[in-house]
């Protein structure tokens, strides 16, 4: 696999203040925007590195009373980056999981700034200025298992949940986290194998776990494999129900496929409906390949039939879904998605465009109640990262907020962070946030606000 240059890392920390924008940003949009991603450290070839295995790197930019007042990116510093670096190692090694250099997701939880990967690293805290503080034990909760790369925040208790795996364990490990971070609740889900579990998704009454036939293969890793984890043809791919509260796992069987990322999911009377991106059957994981790229499905699960109707929503090459925040675990009307021509060419072995032009680069509001779906459009080399929803001060509807994301503009060589008003998706931008360099494709961000 080799990278689209798009993903290509960059090789220096900025900071540059008073940023210049196009356009007005709302001033009541005050707090930071933050996006995480592998960018791999001081090699000569980073596409003979795997991308997800490199080092983490966080972009960000500080936003008040209409101005955009800082951008900072900072490589997220496990003793290793601190010792390429040249700089004093912390010599602080986690309670729980290894020194990492987290590259998957950042979120703020208890009142930390916290970078997330999988598969048994530590958590990385940050400062408001993304300095690296050091690893995190936060949610310690036995050998190997620590917070995963993607968590879940119920809006009404502020409780975060995650399903985390370990390389070579047979279980994953539900924990729950307060308001405050603090570990109230852990249980360990038998697997039957060493599965790569990615995501989750959250209900008001679930826990719903996904099992898809990704299986750690231990003679991958002898040979050194960065992602020593494979298509096991033989497993089926199912949907679990957990009760939150604990207790037995229920399992569902749905069609061969690898979950991605989650839109949401929520409970619609004895019936469970969860929302995701999934990739088609024997994705290959460790070289990043796949048949196709993306799609947003839908599953119904009826626990009292034991069956699953499963929905294609939309098979466009699509992923990095998202909802408003506050939406999560609850009945959801929109979703946000991405499509990257980038990334599309990273998974999909082919010469030339897309195949849909139309979706070259664009962000998606779908409207999951009416089934239809609005693009906005940018350029053909404006490759386009994961979008968040920011809710508008004085909200009264779903949509009622902004959506914003990092664009490369190809006319600058060089990033915006891009601001769409949610009910006026298609419009002109709000506000392009002029950056200073170019920022690689990532991964996940969040939205912080003061």
């Amino acid at each position: 696999m080799r990278p689209d240059p798009a993903l290509a890392p960059v090789t220096e920390e900025v900071t540059a203040f008073d940023l210049p924008v196009t356009g007005r940003l709302p001033a009541e949009l005050r707090g930071r925007y933050l996006r995480i991603g592998p960018n791999a450290l001081g090699v000569e070839d980073a596409a003979a590195h795997h991308w997800m295995r490199s080092e983490g790197m966080v972009h960000g930019v500080r936003l008040r009373d209409g101005r955009a007042e800082w951008y900072r990116n900072r490589w997220v510093r496990s003793d290793e980056v601190r010792r390429r670096l040249g700089e004093p190692e912390l010599g602080v090694r986690p309670r729980v999981g290894a020194d990492f250099s987290c590259n998957t997701h950042v979120i703020g939880h208890g009142g930390r700034v916290l970078t997330l990967t999988e598969g048994g690293a530590a958590p990385q805290e940050l400062s408001y200025e993304l300095d690296s503080i050091g690893p995190c034990s936060l949610g310690a909760s036995g050998p190997g298992f620590t917070i995963p790369a993607h968590t879940k925040r119920d809006p009404r208790t502020g409780e975060l949940h995650g399903v985390s795996y370990v390389v070579g364990l047979d279980h994953v490990r539900h924990t729950v986290l307060d308001a405050a971070g603090e570990l109230t609740h852990v249980q360990d889900v038998e697997m039957g194998g060493s599965v790569m579990v990615h995501d989750l998704a959250l209900t008001e009454r679930y826990v719903v776990v996904y099992d898809s036939p990704i299986t750690f293969r231990p003679e991958a890793q002898r040979a050194g494999a960065a992602v020593p984890f494979a298509w096991d043809g033989r497993r089926p791919t199912r949907v679990g129900l957990l009760p939150r509260a604990g207790g037995s796992v229920r399992w569902f069987e749905v069609s061969p496929c690898f979950a991605s990322h989650t839109l949401n999911a929520y409970d619609d009377g004895p019936r469970v409906v969860v929302e995701l991106v999934t990739f088609p059957e024997r994705f290959d994981i460790g070289r990043l390949t796949a048949d196709r790229y993306g799609a947003l499905v839908r599953w119904t699960i009826d626990p009292a039939a034991g069956t699953v109707r499963e929905e294609g929503l939309d098979d466009h090459p699509q992923d990095f879904p998202r909802v408003s925040d506050s939406f999560v675990s609850r009945r959801h009307r929109y979703g946000y998605l991405a499509a990257t021509a980038a990334m599309f060419r990273t998974y999909v072995p082919l010469d030339g465009p897309v195949p849909d032009g139309a979706f070259d680069n664009a962000l998606i509001k779908h409207d999951l109640v009416r089934g239809s779906r609005e693009i906005h459009r940018f350029a053909p080399d404006a490759a386009v990262g994961e979008a968040v929803f920011v809710p508008a001060g004085s909200a009264t509807a779903e949509d009622d907020g902004y959506v914003m994301a990092y664009v490369h503009d190809p006319d600058r060589g060089a990033a915006d962070l891009v601001v769409l008003a949610a009910q006026d998706f298609t419009a002109k931008p709000l506000a392009r946030v002029h950056l200073p360099r170019r920022i690689p494709l990532g991964l996940h961000g969040s939205w912080l606000p003061d």
